[in-house]
């Protein structure tokens, strides 16, 4: 029960976010740019745990992930331009798990611990 508890409140927050982006793309876009999905998982893990020290771990691992992923928006808009939908979202997914890549392996490389 309390799985689809999370559930529907998480698909609520999207449904709601696709409906405000068919009338305004920059409203949408500032709805969805605020880390709703990272502060719900927050509250979800901290309700679960009760540890504080679970969450502060958990947000600076999204921060260290954080810049990998502008890679799905600078490559989604530049593959729109010559493909359709579907290939461009394959194209910026792929893109978007090479940064990943890259990136913890720069990461590691330089001596953080992720």
């Amino acid at each position: 029960m309390e799985l689809l508890a999370k559930a529907l409140v998480s698909g609520a927050i999207v449904a709601i976010a696709s409906e405000v982006a068919r009338r305004s793309s920059v409203l949408a876009a500032v709805l969805v740019s605020l880390p709703l999905t990272s502060i719900l998982v927050m509250i979800w893990l901290y309700r679960d745990t009760q540890d504080t020290r679970d969450v502060a771990d958990l947000s600076w691992s999204i921060l260290w992930v954080v810049i990998p992923s502008f890679a799905f928006f600078i490559a989604m808009p530049v593959a729109l331009r010559s493909v359709g939908f579907w290939p461009a979202l394959l194209i910026a997914g792929a893109t978007t798990a090479m940064a990943y890549g890259l990136w913890i392996w720069l990461v590691r490389s330089l001596g953080f611990d992720l």
